[in-house]
């Protein structure tokens, strides 16, 4: 198999742990010389590049572990029935096994650890809604409210852990166990009767596309502002290319221009740089050696994630963005190529 990809870094996994019968979490060890490349803020993920079958079959997953409380980083991983990439993780890995593994990315994480949260979790959705409770706990004062809805008892991960989290923290902590076995799927009613009263919180919600949906619904019931309601959302990577399937050809971009200049914002940063209308934003910026967050580069992730404050631009991809962020010019670098002279662009800071 071929050699390790530029983006990518071998990593030795130095512990599993047994959260639930059909769910593990990896704990990595880094190296000293990589500690700066794979510092994380909570709530983001790493890109797993599994070997599979002669192929590198790239996979997400959520980090379950705390920056600035964890040594090391952790991935809590549960197996999807006919996963390819969770049953290989759960079945194959070994303590002692490296595996190749990109630098933490993401948005799904708080801008602010001050003030309230309000975090709604389905099954495996836990695994960054944990790491960002823990972190908000730990360097926050605000009261926290976690709501976690799962098929049944067996099924919950982190149940021991989250108890005594609610016991250390009875004034700030309310842990709400759903169980679908007991009052079946929570609905939209009930997910917003829930969270009345926490409008003016900061919600971070992560779990299966169905109960996400239903959450999202709730909180908009409320009125909470769309700006503190935030979703992870993942679609399953597509094998690496090796070159020898043909490339699709590229539809037609409207209002395609030969060349746009773009002013970029980033970590405080301003860059100007030119992009070929051919060229997305993403790769114009790797070209020019600007560390633009990044990940799938297929627009099935959000790590990408910016906003067109001038200019216009076409998306060729998206399975994370929806109506809402379009609508607020976000898109996605990987995916965006300009449709006018002149861009601005910002990412999250």
């Amino acid at each position: 198999m071929a050699t390790s990809a530029p983006r990518y870094h071998s990593l030795t996994i130095q512990a599993i742990v047994e959260e639930t019968s059909d769910s593990k979490s990896l704990v990595f060890a880094v190296p000293p010389e990589l500690a700066g490349a794979f510092a994380y803020k909570p709530g983001q993920f790493l890109t797993l590049r599994l070997p599979m079958d002669g192929r590198w079959l790239p996979r997400c997953y959520s980090m379950s572990s705390a920056p600035s409380i964890d040594e090391s980083p952790r991935v809590t991983v549960k197996r999807v029935q006919g996963g390819r990439g969770s049953n290989w993780v759960c079945d194959q890995l070994r303590v002692g096994d490296s595996i190749e593994v990109m630098a933490p990315a993401g948005v799904f994480t708080p801008r602010r650890l001050e003030g309230d949260f309000l975090l709604l979790a389905g099954g495996s959705g836990i695994t960054p809604v944990y790491s960002i409770l823990r972190t908000a706990l730990h360097h926050g004062e605000g009261r926290i409210t976690l709501l976690y809805a799962n098929r049944d008892e067996r099924s919950v991960i982190f149940r021991e852990e989250l108890n005594a989290l609610a016991a250390a923290y009875p004034t700030r902590l309310q842990v709400i166990h759903w169980l679908d076995s007991v009052q079946g799927v929570p609905s939209v009613a009930q997910l917003a009767e829930l969270a009345r009263h926490r409008q003016a919180a900061q919600a971070f919600i992560c779990g299966p596309g169905p109960f996400m949906d239903a959450a999202v619904s709730a909180l908009q019931a409320l009125e909470m502002p769309q700006e503190h309601i935030h979703v992870e959302r993942f679609a399953s990577l597509p094998e690496e290319d090796d070159g020898s399937t043909p490339a699709l050809a590229a539809a037609p971009v409207p209002d395609a221009v030969d060349e746009a200049e773009i002013e970029l914002l980033l970590d405080g940063q301003t860059y100007h740089l030119r992009c070929a209308g051919t060229e997305t934003v993403l790769a114009a910026a790797l070209r020019e050696g600007i560390n633009a967050p990044h990940s799938c580069q297929a627009g099935l992730c959000a790590s990408c994630m910016c906003q067109v404050k001038e200019g216009s631009v076409h998306l060729r991809h998206n399975e994370v963005l929806d109506k809402k962020d379009l609508a607020k010019a976000w898109t996605l670098a990987c995916q965006a190529l300009p449709t006018s002279k002149k861009l601005r662009i910002q990412f999250p800071e």
